[in-house]
């Protein structure tokens, strides 16, 4: 190589490197969705600037000029010049806007009937438990029984302590089924069936073996509860968040197989099942769900007998499960139209009658199909229930707005309602986010476009 060509080398300039792909891609993003032209980047600007204002009175009303403690509202205006928030005051009211009137030495009541709630519930998250239709089918027919007689007390009746030993028998039975799936790999009817001989024995003489392994648990469940001494708790003092829960949670347990059957009813080819379902379907989805709370309350009792006076609570769930089943009705009705003609051919051709075909082919994908309407009227019944506070039951959101009338918190209401809007956000975000998980594990229409 010669002198002027190793001078020219050394002189030439050296290619630059290309930026990273991730800088790349980053910066693309930026300039193709914030800063695309002059007004694209005006207004990131000026939303970032809005943003900005927002987080910092956030930041200074709810934690650098907020109270936290005090005796009484006036003790955090004198502290903060009403500047900031006075979180004192959720924390004095807490217990109330969580249980409202119910007596505070029978409040693990409560709590403890929430635990059982969610230890039910735990073996859907568990990969090895089979049968966890039945499982769910357990809890949502026979824990509002075991609720009941756990929350109210009192002398509950026989039907309630029946009912109540039945679902006892069928949660202890449930963990029985996670212990026998996870320690030996078989359910609990093939162990129970195993260990009485009955496994070489015709196959219609397993279900005796079943119904007297449960007998024998329904019996110890009865005498277990029948020796319960629960002092009786009556429902108007029911309140806050635990009341918001109940109703919401009975609404939204019974919402799904009511809908189902209406949605099947209307388009049922029998004209009075079809015509009586319609109709169901149409009146209770045309009047508001605060006239479906005041009919319950004001007229009902009118065509119930003199010595039947149900509860006021009671009479308000039934209203919320008729709306909530009459809305539900029309989501699956959708989801069932959304289902190929074709399967429903296929499962006639292979001879199933129609409950079965509706029970292994159409329903489960129409129901996948509506999983995102499904839980969005779920959340929507979870928020129409502080509807009740107008009829007079003490929810979350009325327990709220009586903070603000105590005499020593008169004036107190922008962070009640700011707290009870947070918890109802954390409850349907929640809700959101695992619609979205059982979308994708499911795959019942995700990702489609």
């Amino acid at each position: 190589m010669t002198d002027a060509t190793q001078s020219d080398t050394a002189f030439r300039p050296k290619p630059s490197l290309p930026p990273p792909a991730n800088t790349v891609g980053v910066v693309g993003w930026l300039r193709k969705n914030l800063f695309g032209g002059p007004i694209d980047t005006i207004l990131t600007l000026l939303g970032v600037y809005l943003l900005y204002l927002i987080v910092q009175f956030a930041v200074e009303y709810g934690i650098i000029n907020a109270v936290w403690t005090a005796d009484t509202y006036r003790e955090c205006l004198d502290i903060n010049l009403g500047e900031g928030a006075c979180w004192a005051g959720i924390g004095a009211w807490f217990n109330s806007m969580m249980y409202g009137r119910y007596p505070d030495e029978e409040q693990w009541r409560v709590n403890l009937g929430g635990i059982i709630l969610l230890l039910w519930l735990i073996p859907f998250w568990l990969p090895k438990v089979t049968g966890k239709i039945q499982v769910g089918m357990s809890a949502v027919l026979t824990f509002p029984f075991l609720a009941a007689s756990m929350f109210i007390g009192g002398d509950t009746g026989i039907f309630l302590h029946v009912m109540a030993s039945i679902a006892l028998t069928l949660f202890v039975a449930v963990w029985l089924h996670v212990a026998a799936c996870y320690v030996l790999g078989r359910s609990l009817p093939e162990l129970l069936i195993s260990i009485t001989g009955f496994t070489d024995k015709d196959d219609r003489l397993h279900k005796y073996v079943l119904l007297g392994a449960f007998a024998v648990g329904f019996v110890i469940a009865l005498i277990y509860h029948m020796s319960w001494d629960l002092v009786e708790v009556q429902t108007t003092i029911w309140g806050g968040l635990f009341l918001t829960l109940v109703i919401s949670g009975i609404g939204i347990a019974s919402a799904l197989p009511n809908g189902i059957l209406l949605a099947l009813g209307r388009r049922s080819k029998m004209p009075v099942i079809r015509v009586f379902c319609t109709s169901f379907i149409e009146l209770f989805r045309s009047v508001p769900l605060i006239t479906i709370l005041f009919m319950a309350v004001t007229m009902m009792p009118l065509f119930l007998p003199v010595e039947f006076n149900p509860p006021k609570l009671a009479m308000v769930i039934v209203a919320v499960c008729i709306f909530a089943a009459a809305y539900m009705a029309e989501t699956v009705r959708g989801g069932l139209q959304a289902v190929n003609k074709g399967q429903y051919e296929a499962a006639q051709s292979m001879g199933l009658s129609f409950w079965k075909m509706m029970a292994l082919i159409v329903m489960p994908q129409a129901l996948k199909l509506m999983i995102p309407n499904i839980v969005g009227s779920f959340m929507g019944l979870m928020k129409d229930t502080t509807l009740v506070s107008i009829i007079g039951l003490y929810d979350i959101l009325l327990m709220g707005k009586a903070a603000g009338q105590n005499p020593s918190w008169l004036g107190f209401h922008t962070e009640p309602l700011l707290f009870t809007a947070s918890i109802f956000f954390v409850l349907c975000f929640a809700m959101s986010k695992y619609s979205q998980h059982l979308e994708r594990t499911i795959g019942g229409g995700y990702g489609r476009r």
